[in-house]
């Protein structure tokens, strides 16, 4: 998740959320994309989802098993109402603050 600095103008200020797995190995950490990006504003009321037409064509090229879509889409949904439905919108979850709070304390510290 980051607030990209290269967004300008009507995008200003919106966060990028790239959803990844992180697989503990031997040698490290090793982040695995999951292909599906959000884009969301400020005010949250409103997200875009990015490239589930990448997320298609690697299960297409054979990168990712349909087994392995399956998880993506479940993890975007689950993404999807845990920080950005509203209640009146139905079930969403156990709710959480969009974006997090250890996320806006970072957000707040001056640029080195």
């Amino acid at each position: 998740m980051t607030k990209p600095a290269v967004f300008e103008g009507a995008v200003e200020g919106w966060w990028y959320v790239d959803l990844v797995e992180i697989e503990q190995t031997e040698r490290g950490l090793v982040v695995h994309d999951l292909y599906v990006d959000f884009l969301i504003p400020p005010a949250v009321d409103r997200y875009q989802i990015l490239d589930l037409d990448e997320l298609a064509d690697a299960v297409r090229a054979g990168k990712l098993t349909p087994s392995q879509c399956a998880d993506v889409l479940t993890a975007t949904q689950r993404f999807v109402d845990r920080y950005l439905r509203r209640p009146a919108e139905g079930p969403s979850g156990p709710g959480a603050e969009f974006p997090p709070g250890a996320v806006t304390a970072l957000d707040r510290l001056p640029a080195f």
